[in-house]
């Protein structure tokens, strides 16, 4: 497993992001885990986890010269890896979308750089439904930049329903030509639940749960 999964995976226990137990999804699925980027709280926390994108970033070699963070919990974590990209030498344009438009001082829908004739990756925690993506796929376009990637912190892994075998994020990269990268997924976690002591207990639950949602090839 890659270095930056692991870091990754520590860090989202250690900040208790990533938690195991029984957890109900919006989807009515009951999971054995359950994953929420708020809990990188602190600046320090921050720090790491967008190094742990950037990261998987770069082992993708994804070609993009802006960063888009859709709203709400893609502010921070684009914000947090233009920071990491610039301490690496690279100073990179930021922007991010209101969820309403503004009707006073600049109005719109969209903050920060221009997105015009620039090669824009996504910066999100997850894709679920894939709604948020793709509503900032569409404000992209209309802003005039050509949507390149999009990376994500954790991908579940899971089909969207029993109709289509597909993960959500493989879903979205089909529909819309474009890469999708996670700094770590379902197998990651049930390979490091294999080698951590504290993992053990919940780790024929994380097998249970793959083999019955899981989707058909992982990304």
């Amino acid at each position: 497993m890659s270095d930056h999964r692991i870091r990754f995976l520590r860090l989202a226990l250690r900040a208790q992001a990533l938690r195991f137990g029984e957890f109900t999804l919006k989807s009515g699925r009951v999971s054995p885990y359950f994953f929420n980027a708020g809990r990188f709280d602190r600046g320090a926390l921050l720090a790491e986890l967008a190094a742990c994108y950037a990261d998987a970033v770069e082992a993708a070699g994804l070609a993009f010269d802006l960063l888009f963070g859709p709203a709400y919990k893609g502010i921070p974590l684009a914000t947090a890896l233009a920071c990491e990209f610039a301490r690496r030498g690279r100073d990179l344009p930021l922007a991010f979308n209101r969820k309403e438009a503004k009707a006073h001082g600049e109005g719109g829908v969209l903050i920060g750089a221009p997105l015009a004739g620039r090669r824009v990756l996504v910066v999100d925690d997850v894709i679920t439904a894939g709604t948020a993506i793709r509503e900032a796929l569409g404000l992209i376009r209309d802003g005039g930049g050509a949507p390149a990637g999009i990376v994500i912190a954790l991908d579940r892994q899971e089909r969207a329903s029993d109709d289509d075998p597909r993960s959500a994020a493989q879903a979205v990269a089909a529909a819309h030509g474009i890469p999708v990268v996670a700094v770590a997924g379902l197998a990651d976690l049930l390979a490091f639940a294999g080698e951590s002591a504290e993992l053990v207990p919940h780790r024929d639950a994380l097998r249970a749960y793959r083999e019955r949602w899981g989707c058909a090839a992982d990304l």
